[in-house]
């Protein structure tokens, strides 16, 4: 064979094996699309309602490979939104809710769309919601959590700053020394806690009663923790959030179906199998 058609052959070969590289990302995204599509099936059918999943992991870039952190956003509220209008009003809700949190704004347009829904809505963390996530977690009329999964605070933020910090500056110091933009700001931030303190009350008020629900305004808005402070579930049912223990199994199958981008190596290693209570890996002779 001629040098020439050699040559020919191996750029064929190289051109062939670059589009199944550039390719194999898409197929195997679409394959994991279809198997959480029909799992959410399964489950619906199971429990006899409506499955919303919001999954907020890091992602990257189909070419480039830069990382990407999601958060709630408008995308997330009109999708939500536009899942609660397809819902007959009398079919529950379940809301599958993974993430960091996100926008006052959009948390909000969900929370309030989710306590206006008729037929009952759960909430269901299989690791965290914070921040806005907990602020949904409190619109619902259930809050299923895994036992070792957190909600957070969710007093708000201005920019790198937490409001209730930047009030606290203004009555410590004396305001002629503070600039007019930090005077500004706190202004803006009293205007904040005040805001998500109302709308946290409002949320709760008919499930907890008045008084159990300044409370929890008190306890999440006011800045008594820090903002990534984890409240586990049994704080949660100590501060009077209506949450529980339990989580359906079918739940961390279906996170499964939402891996994260692979790195070069894993940080986290281990057999992914389960074992039985009492059991232990077989010994065996090394080599």
């Amino acid at each position: 064979m001629p040098n020439g058609a050699v040559i020919g052959n191996i750029w064929n070969i190289f051109w062939v094996f670059l589009m199944f590289a550039m390719l194999m990302p898409l197929l195997k995204k679409k394959l994991l699309d279809i198997a959480r599509l029909k799992l959410i099936q399964r489950m619906e059918k199971r429990r006899g309602s409506r499955i919303i999943t919001m999954i907020h992991r890091q992602e990257a870039m189909a070419i480039l490979g830069f990382p990407l952190f999601k958060y709630i956003d408008i995308e997330d509220s009109e999708q939500v939104l536009r899942a609660i209008r397809l819902t007959p009003k009398d079919m529950p809700i379940d809301f599958i809710l993974h993430t960091p949190g996100g926008l006052v704004l959009a948390s909000e347009q969900i929370a309030l769309a989710m306590k206006k829904h008729d037929a009952p809505v759960r909430v269901i963390v299989p690791h965290y919601a914070m921040s806005g996530g907990t602020l949904l977690a409190l619109a619902a009329d259930e809050v299923i959590m895994d036992e070792n999964a957190v909600l957070g605070p969710v007093d708000p933020q201005l920019g790198e700053y937490p409001a209730a910090s930047i009030v606290k500056i203004i009555d410590e110091k004396n305001k002629n020394r503070i600039k007019d933009e930090t005077l500004i700001l706190a202004d803006v931030s009293r205007k904040a806690l005040s805001q998500v303190h109302e709308f946290v009350h409002d949320l709760v008020k008919d499930k907890v009663g008045e008084e159990k629900a300044r409370s929890i305004a008190e306890a999440l808005t006011t800045g008594r923790w820090t903002h990534d402070y984890p409240i586990t579930l049994e704080h949660a049912q100590e501060l009077g959030i209506p949450v529980k223990g339990g989580l359906p199994e079918e739940v961390y199958a279906l996170m499964d179906l939402y891996p994260q981008p692979a790195g070069r190596r894993p940080s986290v290693e281990y057999v992914p199998v389960p074992y039985r209570e009492g059991e232990k890996p077989k010994k065996g002779r090394a080599g």
